[in-house]
């Protein structure tokens, strides 16, 4: 049939299956028209077979800029694959689940309204780099976890920077003092330790962690012990295997004292507190030291 020009009446199928008698609508809309498919739209190339019920490739060389344009809202149920690139331009309204796998760039300004909740796991491999000038000190609390960010004025050159630049912190609203705030700040030594704490009364032995065999070097175990109640002539007589601490009195009676236990991380190199050159000069393995997303750095 040759129509240059065809006037389809109230409806047009295409197909043996009118799927809009589902609709309640169907008499109040003349123009509807149902196709059946598969619909090739444009220079749409398929080899094999119809890949959908409606394709859409782009328009006649010279004739259009794009294959598909959308005015209003866009309703789209189920799963939707995307590939090649995607530009979004003004508002975007994303609700439900959304996956994404490969590169994402953001570039410009993101604002996050409401709730952002991270959950699952993440795996970060390599290292990342994140480079600012703060100009004005910078606070980032959570209420209930103890994770404040304070940095200085300067250049930041960090590896996922979650620490703040020259004390580490927490910040949290005060716990008696309505309209006040509590800060404490994070001790800091040399070494990687780890620590348990206790009481001992009318026992002499310190049972360790079970885990601390792997994890700690038992050459570098050190306690220390305060007498509760009386005088005591307390003293570490052995310590087993990195797991029991044995202590005694040399008073002749019972054991009735706190005690704190310290112990240096076996599962890592040794820190290398002081060294030359600049914070890639470290001479042992920095990527111990950046992959829990604590370390801050100034250059």
């Amino acid at each position: 049939m040759d129509c240059t020009i065809s006037n389809v009446g109230e409806m047009l199928q295409v197909g043996q299956l009118d799927m809009s008698f589902l609709t309640a609508n169907r008499k109040l809309l003349p123009g509807t028209a149902v196709i059946n498919g598969p619909c090739f739209i444009g220079l749409t190339p398929q080899v094999g077979v119809a890949r959908a019920t409606c394709m859409i490739g782009p328009p006649l060389p010279g004739v259009l800029p794009v294959s598909l344009e959308v005015t209003g809202i866009s309703n789209f149920a189920g799963i939707t694959n995307t590939a090649g690139t995607i530009n979004d331009l003004a508002l975007s309204n994303i609700f439900g689940f959304t996956s994404r796998i490969g590169a994402e760039i953001q570039a410009a300004f993101k604002s996050i309204f409401g709730l952002k909740s991270n959950a699952a796991v993440q795996i970060t491999q390599g290292p990342k780099v994140c480079q600012a000038v703060t100009t004005t000190p910078l606070v980032h609390a959570q209420a209930g976890v103890f994770n404040t960010i304070v940095a200085k004025t300067g250049v930041m050159t960090g590896v996922n920077i979650a620490g703040c630049v020259g004390k580490k912190n927490f910040d949290i609203p005060h716990p008696t003092k309505e309209g006040w705030r509590l800060r404490h700040v994070c001790i800091e030594g040399p070494t990687a330790d780890v620590y348990v704490r206790g009481r001992l009364n009318n026992s002499n032995v310190i049972e360790l962690p079970e885990y601390w065999r792997r994890l700690v070097d038992p050459e570098t175990i050190t306690v220390n012990l305060t007498p509760v109640g009386t005088h005591q002539e307390l003293y570490v007589d052995k310590i087993e295997w990195g797991t029991r601490i044995l202590i005694k009195n040399n008073c002749g009676s019972g054991v009735n004292c706190y005690y704190t236990v310290y112990g240096e991380r076996a599962d890592t190199d040794k820190n290398i507190p002081e060294y030359e050159g600049t914070y890639n000069d470290y001479p042992g393995d920095n990527s111990q030291y950046t992959s829990s997303g604590t370390a801050a750095i100034v250059q």
